[in-house]
């Protein structure tokens, strides 16, 4: 295969570099970094007090720095989803995934919800930021309410819908959690749904160059993982001349399973 820089670019800039889990270190949100500006992927997506951190070390790159609001359960007040957003975007952050609140979606008060997230986007605009809404489909019974929310937010106007945080675990009748994260399914029923200029973004359980091609194909513009170099070393020994981009040094390694 002849090498496909392009391709390689355009991967590259679908994957927001997730740096989530509850156990990373300073010294391991400071390796995702230095990882997503190697690769010179679309963003970080950081723990919000690691948003200063992040912004100086991603400063005059071609790699955004994002944040998660109300996360992971969404159950904030709309006032502290608009105050975490402000203080982000404040300290440097220009992408906001919000966890919109489940128990709201459940009860079918879509007036709360529509209000949360119209709230949560005057707030990214005032700032020059965009907003993505975090559904978690896991814990959706049904496709009408991923469908109602992608009516929702664009009515509202947001720039993209999101399938998970990457942490919804479900607890099954056997007192185990279990996980899925984005499926085809629930992509394709998002991008069905949602109006001209909203864009779908896949997250948890895609950690494979195979599936980021795939999502890519059905028409998904962004992909939240922590599995980046591994997407990006096979994509470059596939697409470019042959070999893997090396990973560059780091203490620790920053796949956190999302």
């Amino acid at each position: 295969m002849n090498p496909n820089p392009t391709l390689i670019h355009e991967l590259a800039k679908m994957i927001d570099h997730a740096l989530l889990h509850p156990t990373l270190t300073d010294t391991e949100l400071r390796d995702g970094c230095a990882l997503a500006l190697h690769y010179n992927v679309a963003s970080v997506c950081i723990k919000p007090y690691a948003v200063p951190l992040a912004t100086e070390l991603l400063a005059g790159s071609g790699v955004l720095v994002g944040t998660v609001i109300g996360f992971p359960a969404g159950a904030s007040t709309t006032a502290v989803k608009v105050a975490e957003t402000m203080q982000a975007c404040h300290n440097g952050a220009v992408e906001i995934d919000m966890v919109v609140n489940i128990g709201k979606v459940l009860s079918i008060d879509y007036g709360y919800v529509r209000d949360e997230i119209n709230a949560v986007h005057d707030t990214c605009r005032a700032h020059g930021a965009i907003l993505k809404v975090i559904f978690e489909n896991d814990y959706l019974p049904d496709t009408s309410y991923i469908i109602r929310l992608c009516e929702l937010c664009t009515e509202v106007g947001v720039e993209f819908v999101k399938t998970s945080t990457g942490f919804g675990f479900v607890k099954g009748s056997d007192g185990k959690f279990s996980y899925e994260g984005a499926t085809i399914p629930h992509l394709q029923l998002m991008l069905d749904h949602v109006g001209p200029g909203v864009q779908v973004k896949a997250s948890g359980g895609v950690r494979t160059l195979e599936g980021l091609l795939q999502v890519k194909a059905m028409g998904v513009s962004r992909l939240g993982t922590s599995a980046t170099a591994a997407i990006m070393q096979e994509a470059y020994h596939r697409f470019g001349d042959g070999t893997a981009s090396n990973v560059p040094n780091m203490s620790k390694p920053t796949d956190n399973g999302y």
